[in-house]
């Protein structure tokens, strides 16, 4: 397939040199004139779960006028609205959307501009992944890919593109029911993104730590009884388990809002722990683990900028 991906960072990375690597066509689109330069100088290079490769494909720092027939959408949830906004380069009337976010609300953003009837939403799980220089991407893990359709997409457009995934080495598999999955990965979420980035802890630190641990599990059991209260058919009965065993596969890694505070950018906490008090309350619930934590880190980003 002729692919674009719209956000090369991390996980854009990965996904970007995988797709390459099996004869895909791919070209990546970023604002990080490093990354970039770096990319179109010496290649893009992936190392960790899935092995050590580079590859030679074009990168540019704004979107070019080059129709693809899958774009994939892989900034940060933040960014979406602008981002996609500048996307309508590479898009035609039959060119499939695949968003991929942690999250809530970035798909909803997605539709809003390019329309729900071709878009895919796509949840990866289990990546670690970080940029560990311009033009180097570093990956702790590769659990899994799911995708599901937005809209009213046929199952066999969606199964197209995670044969493509597939076929690029990514555990990928199509879904009826991605509203779950997207759920069970934001209970693993807010367990660690905001305290990574309140404490500058590893996901196996903060399961393992005495103090911080009890909080992280709390707002997993809250994200929890939100998703229940609103009808969402998780699969999960001990969230607690489910969060222990998603930090016990990378436990070294730094959640992207940790990263992103790192690096001086305001993060995604708003669309992670923040996602959770305002879906309470829709139901007239409330969050108050989630909220507070996200309260936290908005004000250590706006400190610290």
């Amino acid at each position: 397939m002729k692919i674009a991906v719209l956000g090369c960072g991390a996980m854009g990375s990965i996904y970007a040199a995988l797709l390459a690597s099996s004869g895909n066509q791919v070209l990546v689109i970023d604002t990080n004139d490093a990354h970039i330069d770096a990319i179109n100088k010496f290649g893009l290079r992936v190392s960790g779960a899935s092995g050590d490769r580079t590859v030679q494909i074009p990168a540019h720092k704004r979107v070019p006028v080059d129709e693809v027939e899958l774009l994939v959408v892989a900034v940060k949830g933040a960014h979406v609205q602008a981002a996609i906004s500048s996307a309508r380069g590479v898009v035609n009337a039959q060119t499939l959307i695949l968003t991929i976010q942690n999250g809530l609300g970035s798909s909803d953003a997605v539709a809003s501009v390019l329309g729900k009837e071709r878009l895919i939403v796509g949840i990866a799980q289990g990546f670690g992944a970080s940029l560990l220089k311009p033009g180097h991407a570093y990956h702790n893990d590769m659990k899994a890919i799911r995708m599901g359709a937005y809209g009213d997409l046929d199952l066999e457009d969606v199964s197209k593109v995670a044969t493509c995934f597939t076929q690029a080495g990514f555990d990928a598999e199509s879904v009826v029911d991605i509203e779950a999955m997207q759920w069970e990965k934001l209970i693993c979420n807010v367990a660690y993104s905001a305290l990574s980035a309140l404490t500058g802890f590893t996901v196996g630190e903060i399961m393992d730590d005495p103090q911080v641990g009890p909080v992280s599990q709390q707002a997993a059991i809250e994200a929890w009884e939100i998703a229940k209260a609103k009808g969402v058919n998780l699969q999960v009965d001990d969230p607690v388990q489910m969060v222990r065993n998603f930090a016990a596969r990378m436990p070294h890694a730094k959640p992207s809002v940790l990263l992103d505070l790192e690096a001086g950018r305001l993060s995604e906490v708003g669309m992670i722990n923040g996602a959770i008090p305002i879906e309470a309350q829709k139901l007239s619930l409330s969050a108050p683990v989630n909220q507070t934590l996200t309260a936290l880190v908005h004000s250590l980003e706006h400190s610290t900028r």
